[in-house]
């Protein structure tokens, strides 16, 4: 059994004949503000000198925004980096500190100074030992379940009254 593969995916979908929906709504916004000026100074009397050029710049800049595409971009991209191009320096300079470092005021932190402990290296020696006794031991040493218990809670003594000071 054979499977129809997609192709041109990147292409926008068609609505009335070759024109997709962006193309629409561009061409009924910019004929519709063209039609209302011509309307508007139709209506006032006024010569063919007076609403034939808003008529015309309208429809051309409409049209230009449909259907202009200029180095395959649409035509506002073009314009847009047109314009950026012109009015961003070409060179740009770089100065060592010349500006504030950006602070978030989002992520306010309270910067509280730690104090610093002093420990005593022994203790720190005798944690290490017996934390290396369990480790080489599997979990299993030769003290009964008591005295496991009477060293646990010296240790968590220990260290919770280490903590308070």
């Amino acid at each position: 059994m054979q499977f129809k593969v997609p192709q041109n995916v990147q292409r926008k979908d068609t609505i009335i004949g070759p024109l997709t929906l962006n193309q629409l709504i561009i061409l009924g916004v910019g004929g519709g503000l063209a039609y209302g000026i011509y309307v508007g100074l139709m209506n006032a009397n006024y010569l063919a000198k007076v609403w034939v050029p808003p008529v015309v710049i309208i429809s051309a800049i409409t049209l230009a925004f449909t259907f202009l595409t200029p180095l395959s971009l649409p035509f506002h991209k073009f314009l847009m980096n047109f314009m950026e191009y012109h009015i961003i320096p070409k060179k740009r300079i770089w100065m060592q500190s010349t500006g504030a470092p950006f602070i978030s005021t989002l992520n306010k932190r309270t910067t509280k100074k730690k104090e610093e402990k002093v420990e005593d290296p022994k203790k720190k020696q005798k944690s290490l030992e017996e934390l290396t006794e369990i480790l080489d031991t599997h979990g299993k040493s030769e003290l009964n379940k008591e005295d496991k218990h009477e060293a646990l809670k010296s240790i968590i003594n220990a260290n919770y009254k280490n903590k308070q000071k």
